[in-house]
This record gives C-alpha cells, sequence and structure tokens, in this order.
C-alpha cells in the first residue's frame, strides 16, 4: 500500500535523497581542490596557535578522497536497487515485509515437524512430556512472562492471574485453556461507585465487601456484612452466583476460595465494587498458530497441577 497521500511527498523524498548525495558529492569535490600554490608551500587556513602553529588547507589524500566517491556511487546504486526513492520499489522489489516472510517460512519448515508432533497427542499426554515441557516451557519465557511473571504467579497490582494454582476464572478444562490462548478474554467488574441507587455508595460498598469476605472465612465485619448480602443477592449474584462461586462462562470469579486476583483487603474489594475492574487477555490465534498455542496450553495445565514452575 502506499503510504503517500499525494505525489507531493513522493517526490519530497526523491528530492531529498538525491539532492543530499548530490551536495555530499560537490561538498566532496570542493575540498579535494589544491589551492594556488607551490607543491611545497599550501595555503593556510589562517588559524594560528602558540604563535607559529598554523592550520594549513591541505586536500585530502586520493586514496581517501577516492574512498569517500565510492561511498556516493554505492549510494547511488542502493537506492536504484531498493525501495529508497519514494514509492519507488526498486529494480529488485524488495520490501521488509517480504523478507521476513522469506525468513518466516525458512523457519517453520525447521520447526513446524517438532510442532506437529505434538499437537497430535491430547493436552494431558503432551503436559507430561518432558521435551514438550522443555520447549513449552522457552515458549512461555518469549509469549507470556510479561504479565504472568516468569514464576507465572501473576501479579497483583495489574490483575494478572495466578497459573500456578487450581483456581481458574474461565475454567481450567484443557479446551478451555486453549480457548483462552487462542481467542483472548476480556473480564468486566462493572463499576458502582457512580451509581448510588444500586449499591448505597461507598457505604454500601463496604457493607457488600465485608459480606464478600465472610464468603471466604475471612475476618469481617458481622452487622456490616449483613447489610450487605441483601445487596449482595439482589446486585452482584446475577454474575457471581447466590452462592458467591462464579461463573466460568462470564468470567466471574469464584468469591468464596481464598484466590484473589487484586487482593482481599477490605479496600481492595471497595475500590473493585466502586471503581470496576477491566482485564484483557489478547487473543494469540494469528500471532501464534495452532501448534505453539497447543504446546502452550499443556505448559499451563501441567503448572496447574504441581509441575515444574519454568
Amino acid at each position: 500500500m502506499n503510504i503517500f497521500v499525494n505525489q507531493f511527498w513522493n517526490w519530497y523524498v526523491i528530492l531529498l535523497v538525491l539532492g543530499s548525495v548530490l551536495i555530499c558529492g560537490v561538498f566532496l569535490w570542493s575540498q579535494s581542490i589544491h589551492h594556488p600554490g607551490s607543491e611545497q608551500t599550501s595555503d593556510t587556513t589562517g588559524h594560528v596557535w602558540d604563535e607559529s602553529l598554523q592550520e594549513y588547507n591541505n586536500p585530502l589524500p586520493k586514496w581517501w578522497m577516492w574512498l569517500f566517491y565510492i561511498t556516493i556511487v554505492f549510494a547511488l546504486v542502493y537506492a536504484l536497487l531498493f525501495p529508497t526513492l519514494g514509492s519507488f520499489q526498486g529494480l529488485l522489489g524488495w520490501s521488509s515485509s517480504g523478507q521476513y516472510q522469506i525468513e518466516r517460512q525458512r523457519v517453520d519448515a525447521q520447526v513446524n515437524p517438532l510442532f506437529d508432533k505434538f499437537l497430535k497427542m491430547d493436552l494431558q499426554t503432551v503436559a507430561a512430556n518432558k521435551e514438550a515441557m522443555e520447549m513449552s516451557a522457552r515458549l512461555y519465557q518469549t509469549y507470556c512472562t510479561q504479565c504472568h511473571g516468569a514464576a507465572a504467579q501473576g501479579s497483583r497490582e495489574q490483575g494478572y492471574p495466578n497459573l500456578t494454582d487450581k483456581d481458574w476464572q474461565w475454567g481450567g478444562e484443557p479446551a478451555q485453556i486453549v480457548e483462552t490462548i487462542t481467542a483472548g478474554r476480556m473480564g468486566m467488574m462493572p463499576a458502582y461507585g457512580g451509581n448510588p441507587d444500586a449499591i448505597g455508595g461507598e457505604a454500601g460498598a463496604r457493607e457488600v465487601a465485608n459480606y464478600v469476605r465472610s464468603l471466604s472465612g475471612l475476618s469481617n465485619d458481622s452487622a456490616l456484612a449483613a447489610k450487605g448480602k441483601p445487596k449482595f443477592e439482589t446486585v452482584c449474584a446475577a454474575c457471581h452466583g447466590q452462592d458467591g462461586k462464579g461463573m466460568y462462562a462470564l468470567g466471574a470469579p469464584n468469591l468464596t476460595d481464598k484466590v484473589w486476583i487484586y487482593g482481599n483487603s477490605e479496600a481492595k474489594i471497595v475500590e473493585a465494587i466502586t471503581k470496576g475492574r477491566a482485564n484483557q487477555m489478547p487473543a494469540m490465534k494469528d500471532f501464534l498458530g495452532e501448534a505453539k498455542i497447543h504446546l502452550l496450553s499443556a505448559y499451563v495445565l501441567n503448572l496447574s497441577m504441581g509441575g515444574e514452575k519454568k
């Protein structure tokens, strides 16, 4: 696709490139001229130091000068062969995207047979295969550590889930793990702070927070929790269920266990209720492909089963 919106910018780039090379050539030629005078005497620039130390204006040595001329010729030949002059694609038709595809195809031809071998196996079998786990550990370090961390224990500050426990927001069955990595997930906790009728403002959020803490056996204010229960059943149960055990289909977390993505303090829960949460797992289908996703899914499954933490 031509990135130039009109021909002005196309010609602007062409003239800028060729003009720069031409100016370099003219400047080189001007510095190569030997000023009038004998072979033994050269003109000075007029700069004098320490009474008698003078700067002479001698021409460049011939071999040095011709090296510069060669670089100018090289630049012109390069501009003719490669996409350098505006929208001109070059005589060779080379492009960085085309080179990337060539290199990727060459690498894929070498590594795909290794991936395809494991793609034919079910996830449980791959998760138990040492060679597969060594390969998938390297894939994890390349593509997943930025969010979930090198030890796969996530980050409460950013809301990245821990992959080493047995708690799952969207389900931990092999097919569900594959779906999560393939299509991505979008978790959304609505903000109720701006809707006092729904939860009763921050005071109501504190009541609900104490009730939520009671569901998982955490210390709580029983009086506030009692007031928060009907609000939870009216507003929160639609996603988290009347029993607070969540819903895989919606990605609504289980509030009755002791696993928390953002933390379980009253302040953190109040913050989640009033301000909401938004978290996204990017879809990796087009980026990684089926075979790599299969290996990564097996690796995550292995982690959750207590396998070696890479």
